[in-house]
């Protein structure tokens, strides 16, 4: 990320990668770079110039959101709704919450760990708990109800095979703190289209059936493959630029020419 040789007084010290760039962009805004209402360049385009990936990004976008310093306007951009006063001020910053790609990061470490071990555990009790949870996940689907319960309780079931309690505190605490989380929160409010969860449910079925072959190998990927796939849909689904805004072109897709031309 680029860095500055004047010393800028922050309004907190930033502990995670997406509030070191939130605190940039938030600088930017101070240092007139954009005006009220200006479009801020496309995602990739600040991923490229700052060095960070699409997901610091994202979640950056979010805390000044948070702050109440930019409106998203889904499919259109990013805009500038208010200018920070100074540099030091501490109002509205959201200045200790996880990033949700963070998070799930987090989730995809802990939980394919914790997939492996429960195959090597599981009891036939264990697998109809995992049934119901799924059955439960497929009625709430077709009802078109917004509660995921059937989700939580499927990730439970596999914490609760491996019949070890801290694990599955551990994992009571990671779904607590999303729920708890303006930042998982203010994501979700971007995403309209709901058909992921079909998705989600199909890859609940790949790792039941691994934990009814007790297969610890083919368990651990592939709960680590459906969180992989739950990070990338988040992302697609909760994208907010203009799929037809070129204005950065060039200095995103850089023309590469072949072959000798001119």
């Amino acid at each position: 990320m680029e860095k500055s040789d004047n010393i800028i007084m922050m309004p907190f010290e930033p502990k995670r990668p997406y509030q070191e760039l939130g605190l940039v962009l938030r600088q930017e805004l101070i240092d007139g770079r954009y005006k009220v209402g200006d479009r801020l360049p496309p995602e990739r385009d600040i991923a490229e110039r700052l060095n960070v990936s699409r997901t610091v990004v994202r979640e950056a976008i979010i805390m000044l959101e948070l702050e109440n310093l930019v409106e998203v306007k889904k499919g259109s951009g990013v805009y500038v709704l208010n200018i920070p006063s100074h540099s030091n001020s501490r109002e509205n910053v959201i200045s200790d919450d996880a990033g949700p790609f963070e998070m799930l990061q987090a989730r995809q470490l802990l939980e394919s760990n914790i997939a492996e071990f429960a195959a090597i555990q599981v009891t036939p009790g264990d697998i109809v708990k995992m049934r119901a949870a799924l059955d439960l996940e497929r009625s709430e689907i077709a009802s078109g109800a917004e509660e995921c319960i059937g989700d939580e309780q499927f990730h439970m079931c596999i914490a609760e095979a491996t019949q070890n309690s801290v694990l599955v505190d551990m994992l009571k605490q990671s779904w607590e703190r999303r729920e708890q989380s303006p930042m998982w929160k203010k994501l979700h409010s971007h995403i309209i289209d709901q058909a992921y969860r079909q998705e989600w449910l199909e890859d609940h079925a790949r790792i039941l059936a691994a934990m009814q072959r007790k297969d610890p190998i083919a368990a651990k990927n592939a709960m680590w493959q459906h969180l992989e796939n739950v990070k990338q849909r988040l992302l697609e689904l909760s994208d907010i630029d203009d799929p037809n805004f070129d204005g950065y072109l060039f200095s995103s897709n850089p023309v590469v020419l072949l072959g000798g031309e001119k």
